[in-house]
């Protein structure tokens, strides 16, 4: 799916010579510069690029958890610039899920209540009810009483894919979501990730290092030099 195929659409997220400095000692590290994307609606789109390429701070900025240092970003038509820490996250609130290589499951809450929680931080009728239906989606209707460290890694990832779906999410961001599981567990997980993408309609953004991923989505793009250049899928092949 190309970006032209979406022209009677408006981007859900558009980023426009977005940049990103941090300092460094004495000196200010350019990380991203005049970076532009542009996402539309029911597409999956992977960032690929090497480690310390700033894959990761990248998809910080554009979920709003970051600020950049220059340019504009827009997400489902809101710009982020004028709106501050609480105001980006009540625009993420219900509309945004993310799923990260850690996992970023609280240790002391259960399967089910981890899966909750984005439901109790946007009231949702029904919602223990639908956190059990995503749980059992994912595999793990028989381990909602358990607790993270009770979990295999895969098992953690699933928990964390049913709380990135459950809140009927338009976008998702997943940050190297196989990256702590072996390739058998990693598989699944990539499977499990794309069925209930297709299920439920949800707009994508993936970083990873893994071509064997990236593959599987519509566009692959890779981050170089701070700026993000269209992969042509036969580099995304080899």
């Amino acid at each position: 799916m190309s970006i032209s195929s979406r022209t009677d659409a408006s981007p859900i997220l558009h980023a426009d010579r977005l940049a990103k400095e941090v300092e460094s000692g004495e000196r200010r590290l350019s990380i991203l510069s005049d970076l532009s994307l542009a996402v539309f609606p029911g597409e999956s789109v992977a960032i690929l690029g090497q480690s310390g390429a700033g894959k990761s701070t990248l998809l910080g900025l554009l979920a709003g958890l970051d600020t950049p240092s220059g340019g504009e970003l827009s997400l489902f038509g809101q710009s982020l610039r004028a709106l501050d820490e609480d105001g980006r996250a009540s625009l993420r609130a219900g509309r945004v899920g993310f799923v990260f290589q850690n996992f970023q499951l609280l240790p002391t809450l259960t399967a089910l209540e981890n899966v909750l929680l984005p439901l109790e931080l946007s009231p949702t009728p029904g919602a223990e009810a639908r956190a059990r239906d995503w749980l059992t989606r994912v595999g793990l209707g028989e381990r909602l009483d358990h607790l993270p460290k009770q979990l295999s890694g895969g098992e953690q990832q699933r928990v964390a894919l049913a709380r990135a779906f459950v809140t009927g999410a338009e976008l998702v961001f997943a940050d190297e979501p196989t990256g702590n599981l072996d390739p058998v567990t990693g598989e699944r997980i990539i499977e499990a990730l794309f069925s209930l993408n297709r299920e439920a309609g949800t707009t994508l953004v993936l970083v990873t290092h893994d071509h064997a991923l990236a593959r599987r989505c519509d566009r692959c793009l890779r981050l170089e030099g701070g700026r993000l250049v269209e992969m042509a899928r036969d580099e995304v092949m080899a």
